[in-house]
């Protein structure tokens, strides 16, 4: 049955694409069954098998079989799977009757990616993201940059969550202060509990993983100044086999996670819309982000910007069926106005109307 756009209200669109999407779907479970049979299974074997290469990509290098240039992609890749595994998961795609399951999945898979939030924590906010991206109570998008002017401040912030607060504090806590809000908290005492979280959303290990990561450039930045005004610094013997030991986890670590974090935020910033949506409107909430000049982005993230606005229509499909499906649709999409490509947003810090002006925008 033919629809016409012109005639249709934003939320009649949405749930055009929707059931379009969904069907979509359907259909190709049902020229593959084992797709849906075995979703759990799907599941935890992209967990094992990322695992497995970010392991043996990392063993290969401090073997000296593969180079620092090629160990650090290959593990970010392998890393970009378990995040989308991890947002599936805090959707409750995978073992959604067996709790235990789900979480060990998400402890594990926060392990091999500690630059991020907890996702025990994220799960609240990933939830309502979905209800009011964009909005400022959008705490999730807040923290990766959407919605600011771009510069050099937002070029450091985007691959750096611990930049991303401390440098714009007031916007931060704003937005914190905004999110609780709108989780409407009976209580002082509630709302006390609700900000100690925030607090300590990257605790442990989000904490030690920025630690360790700051000491190492840090470390690296005097010596390279110390060595460049002729005065070079003679390090210990325990402090020379503590920063090779930390270079080494670097690169079997850290710098994938910054690689794969930078990727992911830049495309998921700047494809989501900030300031100017109107809650719960899915039609202005992201569009398709996928030029070829993203390309070496989109690898590390897998395919992000591509199809996470597909997920925002149809929440509970997974990943790899996303990716699968994307081409219908992108068709259904763009017929019912979905906007793709908008690089307009680099210009007006991601607002979704054509018109917003920058000087009127609201940053720390």
């Amino acid at each position: 049955m033919s629809v016409d756009p012109s005639t249709m209200t934003d939320a009649e669109k949405t749930d055009h694409i929707r059931k379009t999407i969904l069907e979509e779907g359907r259909a190709l479970r049902r020229r593959h069954p084992w797709l849906e049979a075995h979703q759990n299974l799907i599941g935890a074997s992209i967990m094992v098998v990322s695992l497995l290469g970010m392991i043996a990509s990392g063993t290969l290098y401090v073997m000296n079989v593969i180079p620092w240039w090629l160990c650090i992609p290959v593990t970010a890749i392998f890393a970009s799977l378990i995040h989308e595994l991890e947002h599936d998961l805090i959707h409750l795609m995978y073992f959604k009757n067996r709790p235990w399951a789900n979480n060990l999945m998400l402890a594990v898979g926060w392990l091999a990616r500690a630059s991020t939030v907890s996702p025990f924590v994220r799960r609240k906010l990933h939830l309502h993201h979905h209800k009011f991206s964009g909005t400022e109570s959008d705490l999730e998008e807040r923290g990766i940059t959407n919605g600011e002017r771009w510069g050099l401040r937002r070029l450091m912030m985007t691959g750096d969550n611990m930049l991303a607060v401390f440098l714009r504090p007031l916007t931060m806590q704003r937005a914190v202060r905004d999110y609780i809000r709108s989780q409407k908290p009976a209580s002082r005492g509630e709302v006390h509990k609700m900000r100690i979280q925030q607090l300590l959303a990257y605790a442990p290990l989000g904490n030690l993983y920025y630690a360790l990561f700051h000491g190492w450039v840090a470390a690296h930045v005097v010596l390279f100044s110390a060595q460049a005004i002729g005065s070079p610094i003679a390090l210990s013997g325990e402090l020379s086999s503590a920063l090779s030991i930390l270079n080494t986890f670097a690169v079997v670590y850290m710098l994938p996670s910054f690689l794969r974090t930078f990727c992911l935020h830049f495309i998921s910033s700047n494809m989501h819309y900030y300031g100017d949506v109107e809650a719960r409107n899915v039609m202005q909430q992201c569009q398709v982000l996928n030029p070829w000049w993203l390309l070496p982005m989109q690898v590390f993230c897998f395919n992000f910007g591509s199809t996470h606005a597909i997920h925002h229509f149809a929440v509970r499909e997974p990943f790899y069926i996303r990716q699968w499906t994307a081409p219908k649709a992108h068709a259904v999409m763009r017929d019912m106005g979905v906007r793709f490509n908008d690089y307009g947003t680099f210009l007006r810090g991601n607002r979704f109307h054509r018109h917003a002006n920058a000087g009127q925008q609201r940053t720390a």
